[in-house]
């Protein structure tokens, strides 16, 4: 279960040591399908086209654009993150692991603090708030990272000259092999509806 956990992050991508997953689809030439990639020429062409990709049901997939689209994420369907709760998860057990470590330490050699018990938490607030702080920081780190796919090196959609103008006046949408209802053929046909200007398969050589 964790295998396909990870498998489905993609977190083979940035963990070298994780076995790959297979290919679900492959070329002619037997390179691994990474998926297919739209090129439109305005904002409000990847806009629509990203609501009917929405709508189709696709999981895994994006927009790319030279610079932010407003309202695209809810054109794309984005749910809210799970991120703030692991963060705060993070923050609880950083406030849960500072007490249990001062009343070990106060159990063991007793200092007294105003004449309170060793299981009085009042005097282990600043060191409770700043490892909560600490666990929250490194989670907040670590797990937007892993969420996001990085560190990743390098990406196929790199290889592809029409990405590259992404950088600078084009806008695209990419669906990846790897999301469950994907078929390269639908795939192109529900892009071209949408009003793609061109839309390539996209090599995964690694």
């Amino acid at each position: 279960m964790l295998a396909d956990l990870l498998a489905r992050f993609g977190a083979h991508n940035y963990m070298p040591f994780l076995k790959r997953p297979p290919a679900r689809f492959v070329t002619e030439s037997g390179a691994e399908v990474f998926g297919v990639l739209a090129e439109f020429h305005t904002p409000a062409a990847v806009y629509h086209a990203a609501e009917k990709v929405r709508d189709a049901g696709y999981t895994r997939w994006d927009v790319h654009s030279p610079f932010p689209i407003h309202g695209i994420e809810d054109a794309m369907g984005i749910k809210r993150t799970i991120l703030p709760v692991i963060v705060a998860c993070g923050a609880f057990t950083g406030t849960g692991l500072a007490y249990l470590m001062q009343w070990w330490m106060s159990t063991n050699y007793r200092l007294p603090v105003q004449g309170k018990p060793p299981e009085a938490w009042q005097p282990y607030i600043p060191i409770m708030f700043e490892i909560s702080v600490l666990l929250a920081a490194f989670t907040a780190l670590f797990v937007m990272l892993m969420l996001n796919g990085l560190p990743r090196w390098h990406h196929p959609l790199f290889r592809s000259d029409r990405f590259l103008r992404v950088s600078q006046d084009r806008f695209a949408i990419s669906i990846e092999a790897v999301d469950p209802k994907f078929d390269p053929h639908a795939a192109r046909k529900l892009l071209e509806t949408a009003g793609a200007k061109t839309v390539e398969l996209v090599e995964d050589p690694s």
